[in-house]
């Protein structure tokens, strides 16, 4: 009896075990679904409308700035836009132009030639020294160009104002048919006129160039400024204020500040004037305008040159490379007003 009972319940559990294990491989189980990535789409960067590239005869131009005048940045193009020709390859202008770009020409230098209107001609066109520029003293209404705007000029030579040297790389320069000066038997330089004329040129040629390209008013300078110990032009006799005052080009002082200055001037210059102290801020002063000079705390000949090539620039009444109490306010009043940014 017992094993008859042991035998129909082993029967019933294997019975159970087995429909369970059926069960279980026969329950539904839902397939998670496998998301591929989708292939990243190729997006060009969106493009600002811009003015378009003018071509005239196969040669393009791009004549509006659309960069940051304030910045002094400029887009223009005066003149064909120059491009490179890949072989194989074609250069296109999709994007062009970009904003984050300035002109070479941040200074203009302005030279007397020393010579008459053909030498000029001759030595600035035929030998290793060479102008932008070339304004006659013919009566005429013609002004001479000798080099690309775009190109480097061999007119400053070794030359600094500020924080730049080698200023043909970043300048356009500008000769003046002019004799330069005669020196007498004192050693006193006296300096030739330059006509009505050429001024008016002068001028005009300026003021377009400095509006083309945006040059500020303290790199609007003439030789001697950038190269005070080895030039003097274009001299005391230019009318550096004329510009200023008639054309708003270039950097002058305002009168009021220079009165300002003129007693305190007056007094350092009596009770220091030998002072090595004294005399080494007068040659910061100097340096901090502009001008390339070593402070020494001496009168030296380098000092003497440079505050001669300031007052042919800033006080043509008397250019004898000593600092007077006049100089000096002028200095101030003009580092007051064209801080170094």
């Amino acid at each position: 009896m017992r094993k008859t009972l042991y035998i129909i319940g082993l029967s019933t559990f294997v019975f159970s075990c087995t429909s369970q294990q059926n069960v279980k491989k026969n329950t539904y189980k839902p397939k998670t679904p496998i998301t591929q990535a989708k292939p990243a789409v190729q997006t060009k960067p969106p493009v600002a409308p811009k003015p378009k590239v003018v071509s005239d005869h196969g040669v393009e131009f791009f004549t509006t700035n659309i960069a940051d005048p304030t910045k002094n940045d400029n887009t223009a193009s005066y003149g064909s836009i120059v491009s490179a020709k890949p072989g194989g390859y074609k250069v296109v202008k999709t994007y062009f132009p970009a904003v984050a770009q300035n002109f070479r020409q941040r200074y203009l230098i302005l030279h007397y030639t020393a010579l008459a209107d053909d030498k000029s001609i001759s030595v600035l066109t035929q030998q290793a020294v060479s102008a932008h520029y070339l304004v006659n003293n013919t009566g005429d209404n013609e002004i001479y160009q000798l080099v690309d705007e775009n190109k480097r000029a061999y007119h400053a030579g070794i030359s600094a104002w500020r924080n730049d040297k080698n200023l043909n790389d970043n300048s356009i320069g500008i000769e003046i048919v002019n004799t330069g000066y005669t020196t007498d038997s004192t050693g006193k330089r006296t300096f030739a006129p330059f006509s009505d004329e050429q001024v008016k040129k002068v001028a005009a040629l300026v003021k377009d160039i400095v509006t083309r390209y945006q040059i500020q008013p303290t790199n609007v300078l003439g030789h001697s400024d950038i190269a005070p110990t080895r030039k003097q032009d274009p001299g005391p006799m230019f009318p550096w204020k004329k510009l200023y005052d008639e054309y708003q080009v270039g950097m002058w002082y305002d009168e009021a500040a220079k009165q300002t200055y003129l007693e305190p001037a007056q007094a350092d210059l009596a009770a220091k004037y030998n002072e090595s102290s004294f005399i080494f801020l007068i040659q910061t002063s100097l340096q901090k305008f502009g001008y390339a000079l070593d402070p020494s705390g001496q009168w030296d000949d380098a000092t003497k040159k440079t505050i001669e090539a300031f007052q042919y620039h800033f006080r043509p009444q008397n250019y004898d490379g000593i600092m007077d109490a006049e100089t000096w306010a002028i200095l101030q009043a003009l580092n007051q007003k064209y801080p170094v940014k």
